[in-house]
């Protein structure tokens, strides 16, 4: 049943992709907002409260949902219960058309506009950024959008799913990666104000969250490139850097595909200068993880059913 669900759910997320600006979206967000205000009073295990309740509360009442639907309607509705569910968490299309709109300027040689296009995306002053920074920039912060938009999800999906808990899983991965960002944001006036504690509980929280599905979206990288040197920049990287999940996609992904990324290029100095071909060789590289992963999603499941 995960494989199946996941398979419609990757099929409706790339035919009818959920808008930036869509309800259920906005009711996380409102949620975790909510649960802020009301439960980070600014003590440590005020921190721990509010984490849970956030990130929790969702997840568990999703589990609920879940197994109501198992024990009172059937597999069928539980089924597409985890095909919604998985449909909401997913974010494919929701970071791609920023690389596809920055990656077809290149191609016809408007940096003016690549470069308009990547502070859209990612805040940032890109107004004296050569050619070869863009590039690096949109393959670092591609990669690691897919891996928490798509494979971070899927990975904490089949886990949950697999000792019981139905798509509760996804819904935690995705909340605790909001709150991993929302708590970290810059405060302005306007904002809502964050306690120190729940700060450091919430970075803390994610890293161990993402711990596990950051080296299995590595492990795929590495698979469906150059395995001997995404393997080899993954432990230089991890060794100098520990605590880095992020840093582990990236340097897994110049090995991969032979491309120096990071300042310095500290994640992969023997690689090429990261130029155009490089998006297209990231592009082939996730959508080679996506189908070698769900091919292993498939077998298990027919492993599962014929034994």
């Amino acid at each position: 049943m995960s494989f199946i669900s996941i398979l419609i759910a990757l099929l409706l997320e790339q035919a009818r992709p959920l808008a930036p600006a869509n309800p259920v979206h906005s009711a996380h967000r409102s949620w975790v907002q909510w649960a802020v205000r009301n439960f980070d009073a600014g003590n440590r295990q005020h921190g721990w409260l509010a984490w849970g309740v956030s990130v929790m509360v969702p997840a568990g009442f999703v589990c609920l949902v879940h197994w109501i639907l198992v024990l009172n309607v059937g597999w069928m509705a539980a089924a597409a219960w985890s095909v919604a569910v998985i449909y909401l968490t997913l974010g494919f299309r929701q970071f791609s058309h920023h690389f596809t709109r920055i990656r077809d300027a290149l191609y016809v040689g408007d940096e003016t506009l690549a470069r308009q296009y990547l502070v859209e995306w990612m805040q940032l002053d890109a107004a004296a950024l050569p050619r070869r920074e863009i590039v690096r920039h949109v393959i670092e912060y591609s990669v690691v959008s897919a891996h928490r938009h798509v494979f971070g999800v899927l990975a904490w999906y089949s886990v949950g799913a697999a000792i019981g808990l139905g798509p509760a899983g996804a819904v935690a991965y995705r909340i605790a990666e909001y709150m991993g960002r929302f708590v970290n944001r810059p405060s302005r006036p306007d904002t809502l104000p964050v306690s120190v504690a729940l700060q450091a509980y919430s970075r803390r929280a994610w890293y161990y969250v993402d711990w596990i599905p950051v080296r299995l979206t590595a492990l795929g990288f590495a698979f469906v490139g150059s395995f001997e040197d995404a393997v080899d920049c993954w432990r230089q990287y991890a060794a100098q850097f520990p605590l880095n999940n992020d840093g582990v996609v990236i340097a897994a992904t110049a090995g991969a595909v032979k491309v120096q990324l990071g300042e310095s290029e500290a994640f992969n100095d023997s690689g090429e200068v990261p130029q155009s071909q490089h998006l297209r060789a990231v592009v082939g590289l996730v959508w080679r993880t996506v189908v070698m992963w769900m091919v292993v999603l498939a077998l298990l499941t027919l492993a599962r059913l014929i034994g």
